[in-house]
């Protein structure tokens, strides 16, 4: 009998209740419960990830948060429901793709993510304050993305050493701060820019081994942007180049992009730019 009863009562709250519409009011409010449906299964298949083999599950679910009431009770629970399911669903995944990328192999615990996570809520037992564990994650998430970005490009870091390693020992080579070099083609007359000012220039920029990935010359156009507003290399470049100078730049990785990954640039890639500074734009 107290299986029977169990069955009858979970077919109840996964069943869609019956409309007696003998009133206008219940004329509304049908029409209106209906309305609210519109896009809601390619949301719940799209954005919630919800498999409709199992709609069953979600109406008893939404009839049982629709009949909770205000019930304090039921109320945090399903709250804690729909934060651990982003979590699950949208936290860790994230997370795991910003210090892994595309290695599945590779996540974060669980486990200690919610021991810490839950700590922080109820305020018990807690390793770290807020801060400290704010303080913590940022510098050991940029450790864990660092050695994974060692480990799939080293070979690209070392190789950019390399490079400018020769480069420096080529006659006509001068240095500049933090390891930029620079070989002279033209050397301008004009005045030379501070980081604050705006410049117009034509480049060319190149990969250790000669691809172009991005030229004001191809477009036809010259660029324009204020000093302090570009790589690191690019900013100590401008700011020692007279106007009506043209040179070719050599910047190390660390002074470049370093570890970021910005599509047809590797993460730690040296890089070669062609400068021509036109003018200071006033």
């Amino acid at each position: 009998m107290v299986a029977a009863l169990a069955a009858v009562m979970s077919a109840c709250t996964n069943s869609t209740p019956k409309a007696d519409l003998k009133s206008d009011v219940d004329s509304l409010s049908y029409s209106i419960g209906l309305a609210q449906t519109q896009g809601l299964k390619e949301y719940l298949v799209n954005r919630a990830g919800v498999d409709t083999a199992y709609i069953d599950e979600f109406i008893k679910g939404l009839n049982d948060g629709a009949n909770a009431g205000e019930d304090k009770k039921k109320t945090a629970y399903y709250a804690g429901i729909q934060i651990g399911q982003q979590i699950s669903q949208q936290m860790m995944k994230g997370i795991n793709y910003e210090l892994f990328g595309d290695d599945s192999t590779q996540t974060i615990s669980l486990k200690n993510f919610m021991a810490g996570f839950v700590a922080g809520v109820n305020g018990k037992d807690a390793k770290m304050t807020v801060t400290e564990a704010q303080e913590m994650a940022t510098r050991k998430m940029e450790e864990v993305k660092s050695a994974q970005l060692e480990k799939l490009y080293g070979d690209n870091k070392a190789a950019g050493v390399a490079y400018m390693d020769s480069i420096s020992k080529k006659e006509g080579i001068k240095t500049l701060a933090n390891g930029v070099l620079y070989e002279v083609i033209t050397e301008g007359k004009g005045a030379t820019p501070t980081a604050s000012d705006r410049v117009k220039v034509h480049y060319e920029g190149k990969l250790i081994d000669g691809t172009v990935f991005d030229s004001s010359y191809e477009r036809n156009e010259p660029a324009e942007f204020r000093c302090n507003q570009v790589i690191p290399g690019w900013t100590e470049a401008l700011t020692h180049m007279p106007v009506g100078s043209k040179w070719i730049v050599y910047i190390p990785q660390e002074q470049a992009y370093g570890s970021s990954n910005t599509g047809n640039i590797k993460p730690f890639s040296a890089l070669t730019f062609t400068i021509e500074l036109q003018d200071i734009v006033k």
